[in-house]
């Protein structure tokens, strides 16, 4: 007996000091490039035990956020990405078929069939590389329509300057979502025609307007750990981490730039996306960390251990915006099995300011976003 308990005595080797300080309260942005890098390295069991630790810490246990994801415009996007279907650099390859906005009535439509099947957050994503003047009217009365639905709301629509942000916000919109995707080293082989600091500029646009920020990346690109370090070292260094982190893994499409590549060499493997999953969690404890494409190829076994990393928010349906996804009714199965259970929407409440006509004495209400 002796002799089995000194083998899960722990070891003094350099790569578990993290685990073994009484740190997992330690300050998101006390995270160092080297402490991320020593979280990489710890044994994966070990990992997880921390992050999991982490997680129960800010969030309840079992508990699983929900998302739909339905794209409003598909295709003809002027931005080269080149992991992505929808690019019109890519039309001729991938032979994806352009679709113009759908109906607001539509889009409400699929915003109820969500509800019904226990999404808490509906996330509208359009192929533009920002929205347009014209554009604008449209996804404000979105945001409207489907909070009155009791669902929380998320678009991802390219580009925003602080106008357009400000708009989203006085809609009531709840998430923003604009991927950082990759380091900034690695990012000039990913995209050309937007620069890593706009992106960042988008998201400092939607911190200050008070919308929520949703950003992650997109590992099995071909680039290294070293990148997928600087990557979680980057949202560490925002004034604030991203309320929700989508942390996706490559599907790669065949027609693609980065698809074809990764056909040909091989995929990431799914472990170090858990390792990935599991030191975002670590390192950005309140965020949520979101399982987003690439869970419709893992196991039930493998989706179990990503939720043990810390991911408690994936997308629900068959179909995010142009790549299968897992399906509903064995989503249902696994979270029986597993014991999860469905968070319950939490949108932004409006805030209520009373006016008085200083003519008529007639008192009114003005709803402003938070």
């Amino acid at each position: 007996m002796a002799g089995l308990l000194s083998i899960s005595e722990p070891n003094a080797d350099s790569t578990t000091d993290l685990l073994s300080q009484p740190d997992t309260h330690k300050a998101a942005h006390t995270y160092s490039r080297d402490d991320i890098a020593q979280l990489f390295d710890l044994p994966l069991m070990d990992l997880l035990l921390k992050a999991q630790t982490i997680h129960r810490e800010h969030f309840v246990a079992n508990e699983i956020q929900i998302s739909t994801l339905l794209s409003i415009k598909t295709g003809n996007c002027p931005e080269d990405c080149g992991y992505c279907s929808q690019s019109g650099h890519h039309r001729d390859t991938t032979k994806l078929q352009a679709e113009k906005r759908i109906e607001v009535d539509k889009v409400i439509a699929a915003a109820k069939r969500a509800k019904a099947t226990g999404s808490s957050r509906f996330c509208m994503g359009a192929a533009w590389k920002h929205p347009s003047a014209k554009d604008m009217p449209y996804v404000v009365e979105l945001i409207k329509e489907v909070k009155a639905l009791g669902l929380e709301t998320c678009m991802t629509l390219g580009m925003l300057d602080t106008n357009q942000a400000t708009q989203l916000a006085d809609a009531g919109l709840d998430y923003y979502n604009h991927n950082l995707d990759t380091s900034r080293s690695y990012y000039e082989q990913v995209v050309s025609t937007r620069s890593y600091d706009e992106r960042l500029d988008t998201i400092e646009n939607v911190r200050n307007s008070g919308i929520n920020v949703c950003s992650g990346n997109i590992v099995g690109m071909g680039e290294s750990r070293d990148d997928r370090i600087d990557w979680v070292h980057e949202l560490l260094k925002m004034p604030k981490a991203p309320e929700s982190i989508p942390v996706n893994l490559l599907v790669p499409i065949k027609g693609t730039p980065i698809g074809d590549k990764v056909l040909a060499e091989g995929q990431l493997s799914v472990l170090e996306w858990i390792r990935t999953i599991a030191v975002a969690r670590i390192c950005c404890p309140t965020s949520y960390v979101r399982l987003s494409a690439g869970r419709e190829s893992l196991s039930d076994s493998e989706q179990a251990l990503a939720f043990m990393a810390g991911a408690n928010s994936f997308f629900y349906g068959d179909k995010l915006l142009t790549t299968g996804n897992a399906s509903q009714s064995g989503d249902d199965r696994l979270m029986r099995e597993l014991g999860l259970t469905k968070q319950f929407a939490a949108p932004r409440a409006p805030k209520v300011l009373p006016v008085m006509d200083a003519m008529s004495g007639h008192q009114s209400q003005m709803v402003l976003a938070d």
